[in-house]
């Protein structure tokens, strides 16, 4: 793989860093607000509303009048379809606008938004817009009874109003799965961005706007996760609530679905394994294992940071690694020579140096990396240990450029050290032997396995995990289901 030159963009034109409710922008109900700061040079880049409980309960009030006065809800499936095509291409035409936002405000390398992040968040729009007008039901013969002939059927309704908490890491990917399955269902959304990540989500409901929804379809609130997060959250007007984002935080919205038995859909991160057999084509591999590692710098929940490897072919695996991560050139995001950027916070990269620190007091054997960079930014080194998978860094989520590879045997010890983990989100298989790999998807407890690379989900299948990384499924078809409900009629005649 070839990195591919981007020039440095203009500075993005920043959204009003307001609340969006009933297709107003509006401040907070107490004037309050947080400052978004530049990880890159740690520089001040816009205080954003910060919304109060009482914003929230406006926002998902709102959002139930207009799903209720059925503007949305019972427009005709092709007409939604036609706004969410439209969406499509003002996401694709801003596409730059909003890789620069993403990369001033987070530290997301410029080049990967404009080339990954922006598409695919387009190609989610476009292709729920083709789902709108084909959510149907069933139909089915009945046997007689007491003297009447029977027929019955199934209608696909919409869930209702949607809350959407949405993560820092990849802020409008994420934002479109929630939303455009929502949106295609017939759903209103109100959608909560993670703080240090607002920006391109604000933008993207602007966009939204000018495709033509309804005012008050999609309603933004920005604010803390403890206050505006959690009210949200546990509301209880709401139908739906879709959250991406920390265990830790997850753990305490399941018991939010109270006494409504809300749907809820958790993606909650993984500690996902890269299993190298020795058969492996390891020149096509390594680049896959390394982008599994440090693409945005690790912080990407499908990350693949435990790497097992056959022991034949460990010591050839951890060495190219190594040379992979010793190459990379950390600097700012939107520089076009740049090949890692920055982690989001301050917080996050004293996280990671923790973790790197209590690798090293475990016995893990530290191949490269493992510092901060010296330089203002919150910049840290590609890191690369040899470990075993009973250590913190192979146990825990670090959710930063972080990888521990680990051997294995032959195929049974793979599959129990892949498996011998609190979460089950995804997997990635490496070998030349088709055979290999049909026999060990099955054994493998998670949501999704990538053969001979890695990769971010496609929005016509499902994606979702087990256990630990959560439950319910986004994307494709179950996506659209999941933001419906079904109801059977019974005709008699």
């Amino acid at each position: 793989m070839t990195v591919t030159e981007i020039p440095r963009p203009a500075d993005p034109v920043l959204p009003e860093p307001t609340l969006r409710i009933g297709g107003e922008s509006m401040s907070a109900s107490d004037g309050g607000t947080y400052t978004s700061i530049n990880p890159a040079d740690e520089s001040v880049v816009v205080d954003v509303a910060a919304a109060t409980a009482v914003d929230v309960d406006r926002a998902v009030a709102n959002s139930r009048a207009v799903f209720e006065s059925g503007v949305w809800s019972q427009m005709p499936g092709s007409e939604r379809g036609r706004i969410l095509a439209h969406a499509a291409d003002l996401i694709e035409a801003d596409a730059e606008n909003l890789a620069a936002l993403e990369a001033l405000e987070m530290g997301k390398l410029y080049r990967d938004s404009v080339i990954g992040d922006m598409p695919v968040t387009a190609a989610t729009f476009r292709h729920f817009a083709g789902w709108a007008d084909k959510i149907t039901g069933q139909t089915t013969s009945l046997p007689d009874f007491a003297g009447q002939h029977r027929f019955g059927y199934t209608l696909r309704e919409p869930l209702g109003v949607v809350g959407a908490i949405t993560p820092w890491n990849n802020p409008a990917v994420i934002a479109g799965w929630k939303l455009a399955p929502a949106l295609a269902a017939g759903c209103t959304v109100v959608v909560k961005p993670a703080e240090d990540a607002s920006l391109s989500t604000i933008r993207l409901v602007e966009l939204l706007t000018c495709a033509g929804f309804p005012a008050g379809v999609v309603n933004v609130v920005t604010g803390r996760g403890p206050i505006a997060g959690a009210a949200l959250a546990g509301h209880p007007g709401l139908d739906k609530i879709t959250f991406t984002g920390s265990p830790r935080v997850g753990r305490g919205i399941q018991p939010l679905a109270g006494d409504k038995f809300r749907s809820m859909t958790l993606e909650l991160g993984g500690k996902s394994p890269q299993i190298v057999f020795p058969d492996a084509d390891l020149d096509a591999a390594l680049p896959w294992i390394a982008m599994g590692n440090f693409y945005h710098q690790g912080q990407v929940c499908a990350a693949g940071t435990r790497v097992l490897v056959h022991e034949s072919i460990a010591d050839e695996v951890a060495a190219r690694l190594v040379a992979i991560a010793e190459s990379a050139v950390i600097g700012d995001p939107c520089d076009e020579t740049s090949t890692m950027a920055t982690i989001v916070n301050g917080r996050q990269l004293e996280n990671i140096l923790g973790y790197i620190e209590t690798g090293r007091s475990e016995g893990a054997q530290l191949l490269t990396g493992g510092s901060r960079v010296d330089r203002p930014g919150f910049f840290v080194q590609p890191t690369v240990f040899r470990g075993t998978n009973e250590m913190t860094i192979a146990r825990e989520e670090i959710f930063g450029p972080v990888a521990t590879i680990i051997t294995f045997r032959d195929t049974e010890e793979a599959i129990a050290i892949a498996n011998d983990t609190r979460f089950g989100l995804n997997a990635m298989i490496y070998t030349s032997d088709l055979s290999t790999a049909h026999s060990v998807i099955p054994r493998l407890r998670v949501g999704s396995v990538w053969v001979n690379g890695w990769g971010v989900p496609e929005p016509h299948l499902p994606w979702g995990g087990r256990e630990g990384s959560g439950t319910g499924r986004e994307l494709g078809m179950s996506g659209v289901t999941a933001h419906t409900q079904e109801k059977t009629v019974h005709l008699a005649f």
